[in-house]
């Protein structure tokens, strides 16, 4: 099997990253410099349409959303590996929901602060309230978080799986763009933990 992984640092590819060293999945990583505008190329938009990173290519067959790459690559390594419950184990599901919550919900969110408050935005184009309106909706997310990881030390129970490696760098460029975790002191001690990951280092190295 062949894979090509095309990322950008600090970007959604970055879970991607994470879950691929996790996993120990041979790989060619293409770096994509989306200033450059690479990504826009006719040979670009003919693996990936929408023009963006994550894209993964296996055996010429190109796929892409972080969130698909990651339950794909779950199904297809992660389950010999210990990193992703097995299809008939009712903690699946649960993968499913974690995962998907991290990148549609709290993703989102963070998306919607950063895009509410950036300065690289005219300031016309911010909205104090709306970044405020989405650090309240942030808030109760991780308050969700947190309570879980107060009664378990990962999000699906006992042991590290690939939902806490998306999650993890998910709240990791959460934080980079200026989300505040809060008083969620389980979050936080989980986070830390899973940053000292080497794959987690990997997904953010420059």
């Amino acid at each position: 099997m062949q894979i090509t992984f095309y990322e950008a640092p600090f970007s959604s590819a970055s879970p991607v990253t994470c879950a691929l060293h996790e996993l120990a999945v041979p790989h060619e990583r293409v770096r994509i410099d989306l200033a450059s505008n690479r990504q826009k190329s006719p040979e670009f938009l003919a693996l990936n349409p929408n023009g963006k990173v994550p894209t993964l290519v296996v055996d010429g067959n190109a796929m892409f959303e972080g969130l698909a790459i990651i339950q794909w690559l779950g199904d297809r390594f992660g389950v010999e590996r210990g990193l992703w419950p097995r299809a008939d184990s009712p903690a699946r599901m649960e993968a499913m929901s974690w995962t998907t919550w991290t990148y549609v919900s709290l993703g989102s969110l963070i998306q919607r602060r950063l895009l509410a408050s950036s300065e690289k935005l005219a300031p016309e184009l911010r909205s104090p309230p709306q970044q405020a309106l989405a650090e309240q909706e942030l808030a109760k997310l991780l308050e969700i978080a947190d309570r879980r990881l107060a009664r378990q030390d990962y999000m699906l129970g006992s042991a590290y799986s690939l939902a806490d490696a998306t999650l993890a760098c998910s709240l990791t460029w959460g934080v980079f763009t200026g989300v505040s975790l809060g008083e969620n002191d389980a979050l936080k001690a989980w986070l830390t933990n899973c940053q000292q990951r080497p794959a987690h280092r990997a997904a953010f190295s420059p």
